[in-house]
């Protein structure tokens, strides 16, 4: 059969978004079929592994392949397409969606529908972090503390999912936990005390309303961001700035834009993020970037809303 004519295959997660989606697939069906798409919707189980699932759509002949959820769906299905003759489509129903966000995807259905519909590729630039890709940013320190405490919280202790991130914040910041770290790039080897390392897939705004967003995907680098000692007072103001778009935050850490480099601690193992994943990975921590390693639909970014 050909796989066109069986529908484009869309992976939804509806767990996704602050409350879920429930009903998902039904609106997802109507937005594809108002653009004359048939689709063929497969709905993820919580905690399934979707590698298999995509790679026999691979194998079948799909040519597109869409995500509709959030940040860690999207990254999960775009890790296999790596290196195949496939496109990414996706349909942004997470929390925050940055991926979508700064690629200039609409973040209402019939809009992001559209985009698909249209069929305009471009090829985006993917980080990797012990061979392991992400598509928006990867961290060690306070962030991945701060996401494993809020997953306890939530499935221990009962809390809601916004309690338990205030809750893993505070903590956070009230013990930052400052660690060691060597960052060889290219050819340097730089020594740093610091709660927190920031990656990025291509390069941040950091400063004003537009912080925290990419305006480049295929520039080739990766952006380092290694945030300089601070008080718990000094993180709630740094907090409290970005939260609220106020002035610049370029002297709040040393900067380096690469194509690679690594991370070293005193520790065998260190907890790292991944596009909002958490994992125990080895360390050294290494890093690279894999430009335009990624077909997918979105438009122009001249065309970017």
């Amino acid at each position: 059969m050909d796989p066109a004519a069986a529908g484009i295959p869309v992976f939804l997660n509806v767990r996704s978004g602050p409350e879920g989606v429930r009903d998902g697939g039904a609106l997802i069906a109507a937005a594809f079929e108002k653009q004359g798409l048939p689709t063929r919707l497969i709905a993820l189980a919580p905690e399934q592994d979707i590698s298999s699932l995509v790679d026999g759509l691979l194998d079948a002949g799909s040519g597109t392949i869409v995500a509709a959820g959030g940040d860690g769906t999207i990254n999960a299905v775009a890790a296999r397409l790596l290196g195949r003759d496939a496109t990414l489509g996706i349909v942004p129903m997470g929390t925050l969606n940055h991926f979508a966000r700064d690629l200039g995807i609409p973040l209402e259905l019939e809009g992001a529908v559209a985009v698909i519909a249209a069929g305009q590729a471009r090829q985006v630039d993917v980080g990797e972090v012990n061979d392991k890709p992400f598509l928006n940013n990867s961290s060690i320190g306070m962030y991945p503390r701060i996401v494993s405490e809020r997953e306890h919280a939530q499935h221990h202790l009962g809390a809601g999912k916004w309690p338990a991130l205030a809750l893993a914040t505070w903590h956070a910041l009230r013990h930052p936990g400052s660690f060691n770290a060597t960052v060889q790039v290219d050819g340097r080897r730089i020594e740093r005390r610091t709660p927190f390392i920031f990656v990025g897939n291509n390069c941040y705004v950091l400063e004003g309303f537009g912080i925290g967003r990419r305006t480049c995907l295929d520039g080739g680098v990766l952006a380092l961001y290694v945030l300089r000692p601070k008080s718990t007072f000094g993180l709630l103001w740094l907090g409290l700035r970005a939260l609220l778009g106020i002035g610049s935050h370029a002297k709040d850490f040393d900067a380096i834009e690469s194509a690679s480099f690594e991370v070293q601690g005193h520790h065998s193992e260190v907890e790292v993020a991944t596009d909002g994943e958490v994992a125990e990975t080895a360390m050294p921590v290494r890093y690279r970037i894999r430009p335009r390693a990624l077909k997918v639909l979105a438009p122009s970014p001249k065309e970017k809303r």
